[in-house]
């Protein structure tokens, strides 16, 4: 059984309980991003945390990282969006490029799309070289786990959505003069490619997946359920890695 079609896609929340569950795991999101960045409990830094939004077209990216970084301040994480390459970075090695945007110790990055594409537009779309989206496999894998040993927190996540899910939402876009923008031709062709998308992220899902970089696939049918679990999903990765090095998640703090 395949990893797409493990994920329960009737997963519901009603407006109220969602409001409640995604202000509480924000709440919980701001006291270890101030813990991990120094601003509590001593000013000790902690890990980088490295947050990758994969997913179909119109599977509720940018509104889970809204919902992600609403609360934070915005001088404690980066949000950045990658696009296809462009002519001088496609003179360079395919992972140059995001370099710049990861975080150092004590700081917080977002990637909308990522290193990923290699295998899955690049891949499907005959951008690379067969030799070179099946060699990208394993060059990303090295690359998240030197980073996971330097101590990087990384949080994988594929957002998953139906295919009539997803026509749905492109046909609401096309009505809506106001979103019609984020439609465009190449999420029509991308769409009537789907056998072939899924095929890639199949194997991303298989080959990539590995201890310092687990993939965390999200059921998008629904956005409410959706973003909640994004939140809760980094909030249990920080404390998760925490408790690894022997860091209490909860530690005092002066006049509380």
């Amino acid at each position: 059984m395949s990893r797409l079609s493990e994920v329960d896609l009737s997963v519901r929340l009603s407006k109220s309980d969602a409001k409640k569950q995604l202000a509480e795991a924000q709440r919980r999101l701001v006291h270890l991003r101030l813990l991990l960045g120094g601003q509590i409990s001593g000013g000790e830094l902690g890990p980088p945390l490295c947050v990758l939004f994969e997913g179909w077209d119109a599977s509720g990216k940018g509104g889970a990282i809204k919902r992600l970084v609403d609360e934070l301040d915005p001088r404690h994480v980066r949000v950045a969006q990658f696009a296809a390459p462009t002519h001088d970075e496609k003179r360079h090695h395919f992972l140059w490029r995001f370099w710049p945007v990861l975080p150092g110790w004590g700081g917080m990055a977002v990637l909308d799309r990522t290193w990923y594409g290699r295998v899955l537009v690049e891949r499907v779309e005959g951008f690379a070289a067969e030799d070179a989206w099946q060699r990208a496999y394993q060059e990303i894998v090295d690359m998240e786990t030197t980073l996971a040993a330097e101590g990087m927190i990384l949080v994988k996540f594929w957002l998953h959505v139906s295919p009539e899910e997803q026509l749905r939402r492109f046909e609401s876009r096309r009505a809506d003069p106001y979103r019609a923008w984020k439609l465009t031709d190449e999420d029509w062709r991308n769409r009537d490619k789907r056998t072939a998308y899924e095929a890639a992220v199949e194997e991303m899902l298989e080959r990539t997946d590995h201890e310092g970089g687990r993939w965390h696939v999200i059921a998008g049918d629904d956005k409410r359920s959706a973003r909640v679990a994004v939140v809760r999903t980094v909030c249990e990765a920080i404390e998760g890695a925490l408790a690894a090095a022997g860091i209490d998640p909860d530690p005092p703090l002066p006049g509380a």
